[in-house]
């Protein structure tokens, strides 16, 4: 599952730097890591989860145990409130879809991304009730589509109404996040759902929905586990992204710099034991198990470098939002990048996961 979310709109009086790049991230200025391991003892990582994904990816790989500093989890819905959160200081670190850190950057928030991922984009789906006419994204005009304000789903369906020459007011949003759109999906107030895993597994099992287009770009859904290709409508792309208070602190930075590290190690060793991990998953946010199973099986995220590609996509999915008017106006997403911890995860990305 990858995880994919946002922050609330920007207001149209936001003052933000214009940006015709995608300029490389500029050098940070890590906080060193000074803090003896008594201190690191007394600090309390905050971390913001989503249907535990991180959570129960670092439970199936063992990592979670003899931490040399605590967590506390919070549970938020999507992204927006998550990152919302992290920007406040009320989160230390949380993982979001590729949309959410723009919509943060868009609103001047005081977060970075410190690590990505990527995955599957078959979960990344506009679902249509069972005996829906829509069959084309044509078809979609008029039509209410229900989604998470400036969730990765919010940039699917951007994304969807331009491959189909719409506009959006061409459609109606309908901004709701995923409990209530299920519940609206199922009693069909809404035509379309826009949505990601585990959601989307949930909707095709007991709600007998159909795909009408997903993030592979296919008609009626492509093969699980693909990842974004050229005709791809999604990136496949997730973050974990930190608050920059937080990045400040040098006992925060110690502990953040290992937590980023073990993730990358989880999400390796969930590559061979998809069954542990989903045993985790049902186990941490009562999802059914065979629900959890097969969105384990879909297709799990990959820890990747942070280059020149995912910022050039980020920042052309940002300007895409600019142009139909959801944004008010272009900035820099590289601006919102920190690496600090690059060449950390990418060690440990090479090395794979020892439980």
């Amino acid at each position: 599952m990858r995880l994919r979310n946002l922050i609330p709109l920007a207001t149209a009086a936001l003052a933000l730097t214009a940006c015709g790049g995608t300029d490389t991230p500029a050098a940070s200025a890590p906080v060193p890591d000074t803090v003896s391991a008594a201190d690191l003892a007394k600090v309390t990582l905050k971390v913001g989860d989503q249907k535990g994904g991180q959570k129960s990816y670092l439970e199936a790989a063992g990592l979670l145990k003899d931490l040399p500093y605590k967590i506390e989890w919070s549970t938020f819905s999507s992204g927006p409130p998550l990152l919302e959160a992290a920007s406040a200081g009320a989160v230390d670190i949380g993982a979001v879809g590729n949309t959410p850190p723009i919509f943060a950057g868009a609103a001047n928030a005081k977060i970075a991304v410190v690590s990505a991922q990527k995955g599957d984009v078959s979960s990344d789906a506009l679902l249509v009730p069972d005996g829906s006419p829509l069959k084309s994204l044509e078809d979609l005009r008029g039509k209410t589509i229900g989604v998470a304000k400036g969730s990765s789903a919010h940039g699917l369906v951007l994304t969807v109404l331009a491959k189909a020459n719409l506009k959006v007011d061409d459609v109606k949003l309908s901004f709701l996040q995923p409990s209530d759109a299920y519940a609206a999906f199922t009693q069909k107030n809404i035509d379309v759902w826009s949505i990601w895993d585990p959601y989307t597994t949930q909707a095709l099992r007991e709600a007998k929905a159909k795909v009408l287009v997903d993030g592979t770009g296919t008609l009626g859904g492509g093969a699980p586990g693909t990842e974004a290709g050229p005709d791809s409508l999604a990136s496949g792309y997730s973050f974990l992204v930190a608050g920059k208070g937080s990045l400040a602190d040098p006992g925060k930075n110690t502990a953040l710099r290992d937590y980023v590290v073990r993730y990358a190690k989880a999400l390796n060793y969930a590559k061979t034991h998809g069954e542990e991990r989903a045993a985790a998953w049902a186990k941490d946010t009562g999802l059914k198990p065979e629900i959890a199973l097969e969105a384990t099986k879909r297709g799990l995220d990959r820890p990747i470098e942070i280059d020149q590609t995912v910022i050039a996509d980020e920042q052309k999915l940002a300007d895409a939002f600019v142009e139909a008017k959801v944004l008010p106006t272009k900035f820099k997403f590289t601006d919102f990048v920190d690496t600090r911890y690059a060449a950390d995860v990418k060690a440990a990305a090479e090395s794979g996961a020892q439980k």
